[in-house]
């Protein structure tokens, strides 16, 4: 009797559960009984990687090795070794200013000559012979050699030069010269890998490896036109002149400078972009100069404070600071205190756009000037001159 009793209790419990279930799921709202889903955002599998001479490991996967990039483009890159003869004094003495102020430049003592040489790199841009390096490489130097990879060592010519961009042009009179193939400059994203070949401290051909850090970099006061790639890929001096390239063995950059605080590699260099170095060759090589345009004024950038007070309303421009009499700028009208908006219906943010749009405009062409003087916007046209040459100015 006990048993049956208990499995009667057991069965009418169940019986209310489940009754009360049924309720429940009738009763309750749908919305009531989800499961909370969380929501994630898987990417989907990266495409396989190219290799430069177009094999691939797989997913997610880099190049095996670089050795084919470097393969087009280390024979087009030559060491440049350049030697000059100084003079100094016999006593290092009469080579003090102030001892040369009170008894001249010639107080009748012994010279004696030496011969001083620097180390750099250089690339071979045409078959033709026609090489690309940094002025500040074979600047005033009495004798270029160049040594390519292969072992032939030859002595260069100066086709022309740029101070303002620290470029230089080289000739070489060789059989079967390499050359290197340029790349796209304008293109290259913070990320994309570069390697840089030159020859550092005069040890020999070496190739280093980076990524670009930064594009466009100027106001680093090294030049007067300044649109730099800064990479972190070892460069040191003896660098300065050679290729910066991409993984597909083209150039992209001229290696120029570095940042550092001990004078070798700190990973921040800086490289010419090609398509910069491009223009300036192919001006040297067909004029034998670069002709940029020119106006004759100092300018000056708007700041917030100018800006209110010459009743601009938060607008950009740059305040003509001081015109040169006799000038293009000076013949055309404009006066200090202008402030120019736009040139050539393009807005001028910055110093740099206003140096770049005027450079860029061919001697003895026009352009327009939008200005505002004492708060009247007006139009001005000018003619443009041809740049002085830095030792002119």
């Amino acid at each position: 009797m006990r048993l049956r009793s208990v499995v009667r209790f057991l069965s009418q419990a169940l019986t209310v559960g489940l009754a009360a279930a049924i309720v429940v799921l009738l009763l309750l709202p749908d919305s009531d009984l989800k499961t909370a889903v969380v929501e994630i955002r898987e990417a989907a599998s990266p495409p396989p990687v190219s290799e430069a001479n177009g094999r691939s490991r797989g997913h997610g996967a880099g190049p095996v090795s670089y050795a084919d990039a470097v393969a087009k483009a280390a024979a087009a890159v030559v060491n440049v070794h350049t030697s000059k003869v100084v003079t100094r004094s016999s006593n290092p003495l009469f080579d003090d200013p102030i001892f040369r102020r009170f008894f001249g430049d010639d107080p009748g003592t012994s010279r004696r000559h030496g011969l001083q040489t620097n180390l750099g790199s250089g690339v071979v841009i045409s078959p033709q012979g026609y090489l690309l390096t940094n002025l500040h490489v074979i600047d005033k130097a009495d004798e270029i050699r160049v040594a390519l990879e292969d072992g032939r060592t030859v002595g260069a010519a100066v086709v022309g030069t740029d101070p303002e961009t620290d470029l230089a042009v080289l000739k070489v009179d060789l059989q079967d010269l390499p050359s290197i193939s340029l790349g796209d400059s304008e293109n290259l994203r913070v990320g994309d890998v570069v390697l840089a070949i030159g020859n550092p401290f005069g040890v020999g051909q070496t190739v280093t490896m980076g990524i670009v850090s930064a594009t466009g970099r100027n106001d680093l006061g090294i030049n007067t036109f300044e649109n730099f790639i800064q990479t972190d890929a070892a460069i040191n001096p003896g660098n300065s002149g050679g290729a910066l390239i991409n993984p597909y063995g083209q150039l992209v950059g001229i290696n120029t400078a570095i940042f550092s605080r001990s004078g070798g590699y700190q990973g921040i260099g800086f490289a010419i972009p090609v398509s910069l170095a491009k223009g300036v060759m192919r001006q040297i090589i067909e004029q034998g100069h670069v002709s940029r345009g020119w106006l004759g004024i100092e300018i000056q950038e708007v700041t917030p404070a100018l800006a209110e007070s010459f009743g601009l309303a938060g607008r950009r421009g740059i305040i003509v600071a001081g015109v040169l009499q006799g000038g293009p700028a000076n013949r055309a009208g404009v006066l200090p205190g202008d402030v120019i908006l736009a040139i050539d219906e393009k807005a001028v943010e910055s110093a740099r756009d206003a140096l770049d749009a005027i450079t860029e405009r061919p001697p003895g062409s026009t352009l327009w000037l939008n200005v505002v003087r004492g708060g009247t916007p007006q139009e001005i046209r000018v003619q443009v001159a041809e740049r002085p040459a830095l030792e002119e100015r």
